[in-house]
């Protein structure tokens, strides 16, 4: 994934609206590169600060992203963990198909 593409995921990111996929991509390559994470870093002062001044809230939003950062990468970890689930019981499924496939021949 290019650096472009990172970036035009970012607003994505801040709305919480990437797929998991993308996610994983986008975390992978900001671990990795430190311009995309100042640009991560500019957009969310820019959204997130305007939002606070308007509504007068005390903010601190350097911990405010490092924290979005960790909930990220727990939901990563999240929606993997789930998909895997998810294929182990398709699996099961398959396997009691064909169980009652092949139980189905025997008593006929």
């Amino acid at each position: 994934m290019t650096c472009k593409d990172v970036e035009k995921m970012i607003p994505l990111f801040l709305r919480d609206e990437l797929d998991t996929e993308d996610l994983r991509e986008f975390m992978e390559h900001m671990d990795k590169c430190e311009e995309c994470k100042e640009e991560l870093s500019i957009q969310f002062l820019v959204l997130e600060g305007l939002a606070r001044l308007e509504s007068g809230s005390v903010f601190d939003l350097q911990n405010e992203l490092k924290y979005r950062m960790e909930e990220a990468e727990h939901t990563l970890k999240m929606r993997e963990s789930m998909q895997n689930i998810l294929y182990a019981m398709e699996g099961l499924v398959v396997v009691a198909a064909i169980t009652l496939i092949a139980l189905l021949f025997v008593l006929f």
